[in-house]
């Protein structure tokens, strides 16, 4: 008998799709490479080089090369100024971790649908601008907004409450700003927590707090350090907090870099300090890495 043979159509789409992927994945990896390389080396090799010339009232930079942008952060002033800025932020990082740990972890020990709808919760407010956010808390906290009306209207206070223009008002909004960015890697790192670890641990005899010190907190050590990469540099750099919410007198770094490149056109000072701070976040990079590495994470982007 014979048979009539039926091409397979099938065999030949997929040879057809396997010689056209290695033409995708080059074009794929091109354009991820040209965008890294022009819009992130590209321009922080530039700024590192503008941090080592010269200031110049014409053109901005000029030549020769030098390392006296970085020397006056020696300077008390700025040194007063770097080191309030990290305090707030250093305090802003903190309150975040306080109150973003356990939130966490009582989202991840919810139900599915609830921590799908907790994190929606967590997320909407990124769906408004900072800025307009921002000048909505500043409406609240003036000295005749929305709060001190209120509690007076209750007779809980006799005068408005002086909040506005105050390092309390930055630190709070810093903390409204950033405080998702130290859940998000937290909550991430407990979802991947394993429950049979933790029973482990209670059935060889630790107490609560014997489990939380030497396993809890050890294998979410990776998320609390990529939270606080997420939130110490950001507050430290979050320049339009601090000009809405502290005045003059509660700077950070960001005002700096900012009042550089815009006011003082010190473009070579303003670039010296925008390196420092990514050089301190490299720093906290590593630290995380070597966390993630010391507890055997082989996938570091799990916990990121």
């Amino acid at each position: 008998m014979n048979k009539s043979i039926v091409p397979d159509n099938s065999v030949n789409t997929a040879t057809h799709t396997a010689s056209r992927s290695p033409l995708f994945q080059r074009v794929t990896l091109f354009v991820i490479w040209a965008w890294l390389i022009v819009f992130a080396l590209i321009p922080n090799i530039l700024v590192v080089l503008a941090s080592f010339m010269t200031r110049d009232e014409d053109s901005f930079l000029a030549l020769p090369l030098t390392a006296e942008s970085y020397l006056r952060f020696i300077d008390p002033l700025y040194v007063k100024v770097f080191l309030h800025s990290l305090s707030m932020a250093s305090i802003t990082t903190l309150i975040c971790l306080i109150l973003g740990y356990p939130f966490a972890w009582l989202v991840s020990r919810v139900s599915k649908k609830w921590q799908s709808f907790l994190m929606l919760l967590l997320i909407i407010p990124f769906w408004t601008n900072s800025l307009v956010r921002l000048y909505a808390v500043k409406l609240i906290i003036a000295a005749n907004g929305l709060l001190s009306s209120a509690l007076i209207g209750m007779g809980l206070i006799d005068e408005p409450l002086q909040i506005l223009y105050t390092q309390k008002a930055v630190i709070g909004g810093l903390v409204y700003l950033l405080f998702p960015f130290m859940v998000l890697p937290l909550y991430a790192v407990f979802t991947d927590l394993r429950d049979d670890i933790v029973l482990a641990s209670k059935d060889l005899g630790a107490n609560k707090f014997q489990t939380f010190w030497h396993v809890i907190l050890p294998l979410t050590t990776p998320g609390i350090i990529s939270g606080v990469l997420l939130v110490l540099l950001p507050a430290m750099g979050m320049f339009y907090v601090a000009d809405i919410l502290g005045g003059s007198r509660n700077l950070l770094v960001g005002n700096i870099i900012k009042s550089q490149f815009l006011d003082a056109r010190d473009w070579p000072f303003g670039a010296a300090a925008s390196v420092l701070l990514t050089a301190t976040m490299a720093i906290l990079i590593a630290a995380y890495y070597a966390s993630s590495k010391r507890i055997g994470k082989t996938d570091h982007n799990e916990v990121a």
